[in-house]
């Protein structure tokens, strides 16, 4: 493919609104616009990615730091949208919402009668312990939606310490609301003082901590009024009780006990395919210098970029052309720059670019029957010669 075919434009500054420094590199080299719009340097380059990712081992060749389970694969980045846990031991992955973790009970204590008390003005567990002052794990902390399906009132109880991932709990009951004001009264709950207890035609939920729990505070369902020493299975019961809190940093890793970390992220993978668009970002973000796009061969729209050096006693023009189908018969791709240009603007845009190889046919190499060869992320150059190009091409890794 010859350069001006591509109408490829690199620019010389990075855009005023690089998130990231792989943006950039892409907006600058001509695979993207200012807006992230596909350019047809940025097409060839997801053309080549989408041909090789019928191989199950193809974002591994990439040599991206990936992060990954059997259903999605994450690439992270600060500017990403999604928040991912992660384990630095086991290589455990998964998306914040839907991270599990390990989880402490507070040692068993002998259950206690139920004892009604005034709490005034604590409607927040933060409150409740701080007029009890007990620790926020010695409360149960009420949540209430409503199930889009059916509509049926859903009470969520979470140990006072915890917060809810709604994710987890919309995989347990399907979609869900918050609840309004006439559905908590008519199920018997009282808005800030609310606890399963006595509770009419609820979809209780439990999180698994809360059986491993006892004598927690809890609503009354009495506005000011709380229960202490609420006990599941002696006082109310759950229809569901599964894993219903948020991992944050620093809990113990569900499979290892190691701590985990939090990030943000890309996503390159889902089970009904791949983000080609991710990919090429993420490539972008792994492979740059200060001088633009290092990529990998599996990565690179092109294998060459073949770019002439005008001289004044060898149509070195002429030449390059020869080389470019030579090479094109061969089964590489190449990239021909075949402007009237300075050098210097042309090594810059190969680097910008960022071709595994480049190949240079100048007049004083010529002379000899040779052309320079440079390997992108390489400082020497070779001279090759022109008989043997194919052959050398062929041969580096």
């Amino acid at each position: 493919m010859k350069y001006t075919d591509l109408k490829i434009q690199t620019q010389r500054e990075f855009p005023n609104n690089a998130r990231t420094a792989g943006f950039g590199w892409l907006v600058r080299a001509g695979y993207l616009t200012r807006e992230n719009q596909l350019l047809p340097l940025g097409e060839r380059a997801i053309e080549k990615l989408r041909n090789q990712s019928s191989d199950s081992s193809f974002l591994f060749h990439l040599s991206l730091p990936i992060l990954q389970n059997d259903r999605e694969t994450f690439f992270p980045l600060s500017s990403g949208g999604l928040e991912i846990a992660h384990c630095e031991s086991c290589k455990y992955a998964e998306r914040l919402e839907l991270a599990r973790f390990k989880k402490t009970p507070l040692p068993r204590e002998e259950e206690l009668p139920l004892e009604k008390v005034l709490t005034p003005n604590c409607h927040t567990i933060e409150a409740l312990a701080d007029f009890l002052h007990i620790p926020k794990e010695k409360t149960a902390k009420a949540l209430m939606y409503t199930r889009a399906a059916d509509g049926r009132f859903v009470f969520v109880v979470v140990r006072g310490d915890m917060t809810l991932s709604e994710a987890k709990l919309r995989n347990a009951v399907g979609g869900i609301k918050l609840a309004d004001a006439e559905a908590v009264q008519r199920s018997g709950a009282e808005a800030g003082f609310a606890s399963p207890i006595g509770l009419r035609d609820a979809l209780i939920v439990v999180d698994d901590l809360i059986p491993q729990s006892q004598n927690l505070v809890a609503g009354a369902n009495e506005a000011e009024y709380h229960l202490k020493n609420t006990n599941y299975g002696r006082d109310y019961t759950a229809e569901i009780v599964t894993d219903l809190a948020l991992a944050q940093a620093g809990d113990g890793c569900a499979n290892c006990g190691n701590l985990l970390t939090v990030s943000s992220a890309i996503l390159l993978r889902t089970q009904s395919g791949f983000d080609f668009e991710n990919i090429l970002l993420a490539i972008a973000e792994t492979h740059h210098d200060d001088k633009g796009l290092t990529l990998p061969p599996p990565a690179s729209p092109f294998d060459v970029y073949l770019m002439h050096v005008p001289g004044k006693t060898v149509d070195t023009l002429g030449k390059a052309q020869e080389i470019y189908e030579i090479l094109q018969n061969a089964g590489v791709s190449v990239l021909f720059d075949n402007r009237d240009e300075r050098a210097g603007v042309k090594f810059n845009d190969a680097d910008l670019i960022g071709c595994p190889l480049r190949v240079t046919a100048g007049e004083k190499g010529l002379k000899e029957g040779k052309v320079e060869i440079k390997r992108r992320i390489a400082l020497d150059v070779q001279l090759v010669p022109l008989e043997e190009i194919v052959q050398f091409i062929a041969s580096r890794p």
